[in-house]
């Protein structure tokens, strides 16, 4: 199987086990993808646009489930549980979601943001535990003091890099297995960016996380694996380091020289 070659004999939090993904019948953005994520690591899925990366992405919290023409095969393995054959709502508590631009409920509170994950699920919860939820949730993304005084405001008043991290607090409120991120940087000033990435290597203490990125030098700044794609296949997936100095596929040194991207 295609992927990392485990040191610590750890067993992987997610697998793809030859995972293709149609939206017309023969018509395939993702083909035959086999690959393991292991714990506590930041995996960078990189590739030029168009190539799948997003596709996979939403594959893994059964988003194409919305669209009647999508079909996904092979299996995606989380937590020892193939999602696809598992309930959605319990995958999407598994798998928490990040998005490219930052999309905070506009017509909730930033509180109310951080909860409603229970919400959607219909999870009860009492009034002290809504608070503990709130608090640890933006303190693990560095919000807590920023908004603590303001929590009753609507989170579409903050900054689009503290929208950002509400929307981060948002998906760890759930207590995900793995955290699945779509280029969540790409609509950032660079400040707020710096930040983002900052906090990632942070989180990768206790979860395990996906970024799509264009970036390549965000991608070796920040990851601890990488895997590019090429329309719709996994061409390589290795250690960033190790793929960024010595490439095994041509395309894929193609692509980090800028032949093409």
């Amino acid at each position: 199987m295609e992927g990392i070659t485990n040191q610590n004999g750890m067993e992987p939090v997610l697998q793809f086990l030859d995972v293709s993904v149609s939206y017309n019948p023969g018509v395939y953005a993702v083909r035959n993808v086999s690959a393991a994520i292991y714990p506590h690591t930041i995996t960078a899925v990189m590739g030029p646009s168009g190539c799948g990366k997003s596709t996979l992405l939403r594959a893994i919290n059964r988003m194409h489930d919305l669209y009647a023409n999508i079909k996904t095969t092979g299996q995606i393995i989380l937590k020892g549980k193939d999602v696809l054959q598992t309930d959605p709502m319990e995958v999407r508590r598994m798998a928490g979601m990040v998005f490219q631009q930052p999309n905070p409920f506009p017509t909730m509170s930033i509180y109310d943001n951080v909860l409603a994950g229970y919400k959607l699920n219909g999870i009860k919860l009492n009034k002290e535990e809504k608070d503990e939820i709130v608090e640890s949730s933006l303190r693990s993304v560095a919000l807590w003091n920023e908004v603590k005084d303001a929590l009753n405001k609507r989170g579409s008043f903050l900054s689009g890099g503290q929208q950002q991290r509400l929307c981060i607090a948002r998906a760890l409120a759930m207590k995900p297995d793995v955290l699945l991120m779509d280029e969540p940087t790409s609509a950032l000033d660079p400040i707020s960016t710096n930040k983002i990435e900052e906090l990632l290597l942070e989180l990768r203490n206790k979860y395990t996380m996906l970024v799509v990125t264009h970036n390549m030098s965000q991608a070796a700044r920040i990851s601890d694996n990488s895997m590019f794609m090429y329309l719709g296949e996994l061409v390589e997936h290795d250690n960033t380091k190790q793929m960024f100095t010595k490439p095994k596929n041509r395309r894929t040194e193609e692509y980090l020289t800028g032949v093409f991207g």
